[in-house]
């Protein structure tokens, strides 16, 4: 929750430039609802991919405060964000919840980034995997093979995110491999080896070049770095 339509003008102004020559990544820029438009405008004629950080899984209807997936693709948004981890933590999320929204985003031509990933305490406990599999089959896992071919799966480890504690490259590149099993057992080898696999976990200038060296992680989604232009521009052309 950064940024006015003002701000988001700004920070493209200052960040086009310096990814103009970076052909080597997808680049996607998933602003508050209120600066798609300015984000849209902005991105224009560029490679940068604009999406949304949440959606609503029903068509339309009487339902205050949400943003249905027909809505964003006609705002000009590429992607939506399900299941992040702070909608599970703060605003109820659920695992159903998740695979609604997964289909309804499909259904409308958006391309779901979908979220998983264990709290401090279910780590801790040694349960990550267990929650990565419960939240896999939850969510994931009801979609068909053809619907899971379009979507991409990030990975958050929720107690490296703004607690001082580290995932290391190897401790993520485990995890990313375990979700990877996990879509190989339900839709098949080539569909699990060709899903990208993005890392959530405080991406940071500074890592990222060790992070994107492990085989199994296929890009970041990145949150405080990213709300200053250079050093979200950093991490893109690590």
């Amino acid at each position: 929750m950064y940024k006015t339509p003002a701000e988001t003008t700004a920070f493209f102004e200052k960040f086009l430039p310096l990814v103009a020559q970076s052909t080597h990544a997808e680049i996607l820029i998933c602003p508050p609802f209120v600066d798609i438009a300015a984000a849209v405008a902005a991105a224009s004629g560029s490679r940068v991919a604009v999406g949304a950080q949440n959606c609503e899984y029903r068509k339309e209807g009487a339902y205050t405060g949400e943003v249905s997936p027909a809505m964003l693709k006609a705002a000009g948004c590429a992607f939506v964000i399900i299941g992040h981890s702070e909608r599970r933590q703060y605003y109820g999320e659920t695992d159903a919840t998740v695979l609604l929204k997964t289909k309804a985003a499909l259904a409308n031509g958006v391309k779901p980034i979908v979220c998983v990933g264990e709290l401090l305490a279910e780590r801790e406990a040694n349960k990550t995997s267990e929650v990565l599999a419960t939240q896999f089959s939850g969510g994931i896992g009801g979609l068909s093979a053809e619907e899971f071919a379009q979507i991409v799966i990030a990975y958050e480890p929720v107690w490296a995110i703004g607690t001082g504690k580290v995932a290391t490259p190897e401790i993520a590149e485990d995890a990313h491999k375990q979700i990877r099993a996990l879509a190989a057992a339900k839709f098949g080898a080539e569909a699990a080896a060709k899903v990208r696999i993005l890392y959530g976990g405080s991406v940071k200038p500074d890592n990222v070049k060790g992070l994107m060296a492990q085989p199994d992680i296929d890009g970041g989604l990145v949150g405080g770095a990213a709300l200053d232009a250079v050093s979200f521009a950093g991490i893109v052309n690590f």
